[in-house]
């Protein structure tokens, strides 16, 4: 098996895997009771939860598990929408995030807030000047994410929350860090807010988190009491916080050389793709190596997809969360829609190999071949 879907999903580690698993078995208490096994159980989140805080270098008031990130989008925008709503309901985000962010400004647009879409530059930033546009004083909060999930385009995120704090400081920037943590460095004091899921980094589905500052103010989504009761209610996951803590520590482990190894495999990978005349590289010079976007022009996604799938290769199009044919952020960057709706997203990670890479080149031109019935040709 040759798995290319890194982006989607990532299996979850061995070690990360022991650290859930022992959880599971030796700390059985509710770490809201106050009896021996809960207090056991308090200790070892308590732990978790300083171990996460130490590799991000936030505060622990200022972390906020979730189910993952889009439990954790949810509860950012919409919980700092109803909070300031007193003082604007205009939100600006880029033309260039994850499906779940469009579906929450829908259902805020249904409320009365104004929803602006920031324009991207043809390499895939956002623009600047119009970003600076079109921020105002009712402007509450900006959403930007850190690394796009189908053209893998990473935002400066430290000059856009220079600039949105320029025009209105009152304004909150929050950014999903998802496609971006365990690949490219991060720092969460350019951000005020910012989400991310634990799947992503070879930990275990059904738990991320929601980075929030402490001065920023937010209604929960979930009441209820325990530790994290005043803005997400329930007992704590103790079991999958240990094993997130322990995929982000192994996450940020040797970062760039990591990084090295992936832009490696991204360039053997688009130079073999380059001898093909009717294939087209989604890729600009802010896309990260991890993230791979071509355009099949004579080719359906879906149906190349399922041929590799024979091979036992698994890519995708667009995102695993995407509901359309289309690849808005293609169609954001490129303005072509023939380009747009024959997407494919090759998601590599630290993990692949040069062998793998190789097989799946050999693999693709055959499947290439058995589908448009010619060979490869030469540029």
């Amino acid at each position: 098996m040759i798995y290319l879907d890194y982006s989607a999903t990532t299996p979850i580690s061995y070690d990360v895997l022991d650290s859930y698993n022992k959880a599971s078995r030796e700390f059985m208490g509710n770490p809201n009771s106050i009896h021996s096994l809960g207090v056991k159980s308090k200790v070892l989140l308590n732990s978790a939860t300083r171990q996460i805080c130490d590799l991000l270098n936030i505060q622990e008031n200022e972390l906020i598990y979730t189910s993952g990130a889009t439990e954790a989008n949810n509860m950012a925008i919409k919980g700092v929408a109803f909070s300031y709503a007193n003082k604007g309901k205009h939100i600006i985000v880029s033309k260039l995030e994850h499906p779940s962010i469009y579906k929450i400004c829908e259902y805020l647009e249904s409320l009365g807030y104004e929803i602006s879409y920031v324009n991207n530059d043809r390499e895939g930033l956002v623009d600047f000047e119009d970003l600076r546009n079109k921020i105002r004083e009712d402007t509450i909060l900006v959403s930007i994410c850190a690394v796009n999930s189908e053209v893998g385009i990473r935002q400066p995120l430290k000059t856009l929350k220079q600039i949105i704090k320029k025009e209105n400081p009152n304004t909150i920037f929050h950014s999903d860090i998802t496609q971006a943590i365990g690949k490219v460095a991060v720092n969460l004091y350019d951000v005020d807010m910012a989400s991310m899921s634990g799947h992503k980094i070879f930990g275990p589905k059904g738990i991320g988190f929601l980075y929030k500052k402490d001065n920023v103010k937010m209604i929960p989504l979930i009441h209820g009491s325990g530790k994290f009761g005043d803005l997400r209610g329930g007992t704590p996951p103790l079991p999958l916080i240990v094993a997130l803590s322990k995929a982000i520590r192994i996450a940020l482990t040797d970062l760039e050389k990591r990084e090295e190894h992936v832009a490696l495999l991204n360039e053997k990978i688009c130079k073999d793709l380059e001898k093909y005349g009717d294939i087209v590289l989604n890729k600009t010079k802010y896309s990260i190596p991890h993230i791979l976007n071509i355009s099949l022009l004579n080719i359906k996604p879906e149906t190349f997809i399922h041929a590799m799938e024979e091979d036992e290769v698994y890519i995708s199009t667009n995102t695993a969360c995407s509901s359309g044919d289309l690849s808005s952020s293609v169609m954001a960057i490129y303005e072509d829609k023939k380009r747009a709706t024959s997407t494919i997203r090759i998601s590599l990670s630290y993990v692949t190999t040069n062998e793998e890479v190789s097989k799946f080149l050999n693999l693709f031109k055959t499947e290439y071949k058995n589908l448009t019935g010619f060979l490869v040709n030469e540029k």
